[in-house]
């Protein structure tokens, strides 16, 4: 009987056999993080004003100056500062949240790792802060479009009644054959969707829309606008659709209701992030836990930088 045929290329394969070869223990974690952050050890030292090479401080998660001995810490900045889960544990949630398209709950990582529920439960929720992303759009053909998530459903679809706050109002925006942003909003006002098209679509791009009153203008501020009629059942005249953003908003519905059964609005906005993340990098030659996890490092060297330009009082 013939093998049957593995369909995911060699190069985009990261099975966790791979995992636990590559990460054993916390220190190869921890080593992982610093040669990223400062390759090979070396980086700026406080105390010295120069460039050094630091070297592991034994039994903690320090490294010194070679000179001075001012310590530096790897984890600082990152998710995993202060934390007193192993790093390990923190590596293999990454790498399970990495190898579904729909998502992980936290009930299974406490299954699958032997953390208590409420660890888990945070491990996600700081994992989720490292998905949040400031993108343009640069076209130059964008679909927009708002949706409805949370509470019950009641009656027909679309927008709920007025004084609904069960559910959330959620706008989407995408790149045909490219990528996508998605944020909760307080409304669908001409305000707020005319205000997140300026921030998020670059002037002079093909904005698709449904018929939403909330649209109109938009070819006052710049924009191409061409709009599909969904009331009247009409879903594609020519290239004028919202068939990807709506693709999206699928993957993102089915997997929340599928994975999580439900989502607050407080903590909605980073679920939608993490859906975007992955979306974003669906044609990506390297595998998804080698993004997730470069995004530690990346955030740890963003939040530095900030810190750095706020002048102290």
């Amino acid at each position: 009987m013939a093998k049957p045929k593995q369909h995911i290329p060699k190069h985009l394969r990261y099975t966790k056999t791979q995992f636990e070869a590559q990460f054993p223990t916390d220190d190869v974690c921890l080593e992982h993080i610093k040669d990223n952050r400062w390759p090979n050890g070396i980086t700026f030292c406080e105390k010295c004003q120069k460039q050094r090479k630091h070297h592991r401080v034994t039994g903690r998660t320090a490294y010194a100056c070679d000179r001075c001995g001012t310590h530096i810490y790897p984890l600082a900045g990152t998710i995993f500062e202060k934390t007193s889960t192993s790093l390990t544990t923190w590596f293999y949630a990454m790498y399970l949240m990495a190898q579904t398209r729909c998502g992980i709950s936290a009930k299974q990582i406490q299954r699958e790792t032997g953390v208590t529920y409420k660890t888990a439960w945070r491990m996600f929720k700081q994992i989720r802060t490292l998905f949040a992303e400031d993108i343009v759009l640069s076209g130059p053909q964008v679909e927009m479009d708002e949706t409805y998530m949370g509470g019950p459903r009641r009656g027909r679809r679309g927008r709920p009644p007025a004084g609904d706050k069960q559910k959330t109002c959620v706008v989407g925006i995408v790149e045909r054959r490219g990528r996508v942003v998605a944020f909760t909003t307080e409304n669908a006002t001409r305000a707020t969707l005319h205000g997140l098209a300026t921030e998020r679509i670059l002037p002079e791009s093909t904005v698709f829309t449904d018929e939403l009153h909330s649209y109109d203008g938009l070819d006052k501020l710049g924009y191409e606008h061409k709009r599909i009629n969904h009331s009247e059942k009409v879903y594609v005249v020519g290239d004028t659709h919202t068939n990807t953003i709506g693709g999206f908003w699928s993957l993102t519905k089915n997997g929340i209701r599928g994975v999580y059964h439900a989502v607050g609005k407080r903590y909605l906005q980073s679920y939608l992030n993490e859906y975007s993340f992955r979306y974003n990098r669906r044609d990506s030659e390297i595998p998804m836990f080698t993004l997730m996890l470069s995004r530690v490092w990346e955030t740890a060297e963003k939040r530095v930088s900030r810190a750095q330009e706020i002048p102290l009082a």
